[in-house]
């Protein structure tokens, strides 16, 4: 399913028209990244959570050269399921 998918489904479900579903689904994904921009935790109950972690400098391999290489330290967006989720799927 992508973003056009889900926004036919949205409206559908909800009876709007796929504009206003489109607009709705971007306020949504605006807030959670919003949210997650600012360090806070984002948890949908039902559906699962959403975190920020930073993820630690480390050393790897270039694979085409087999070169040591340093990888910057960063922050990644980690998501775990709900239990109805997890039970659904």
């Amino acid at each position: 399913m992508n973003k056009g998918d889900l926004v036919d489904k949205i409206a559908a479900a909800a009876g709007l028209t796929k504009g206003q579903a489109n607009d709705s689904l971007d306020a949504v994904i605006s807030s959670i990244q919003g949210a997650l921009k600012k360090g806070d935790r984002v948890t949908l109950v039902g559906f699962g959570t959403f975190t920020v972690v930073k993820r630690a400098a480390r050393k790897g391999r270039n694979p085409r050269t087999g070169k040591e290489i340093k990888i910057k330290a960063k922050n990644v967006v980690r998501f775990k399921a709900g239990k109805v989720l997890a039970e659904k799927v």
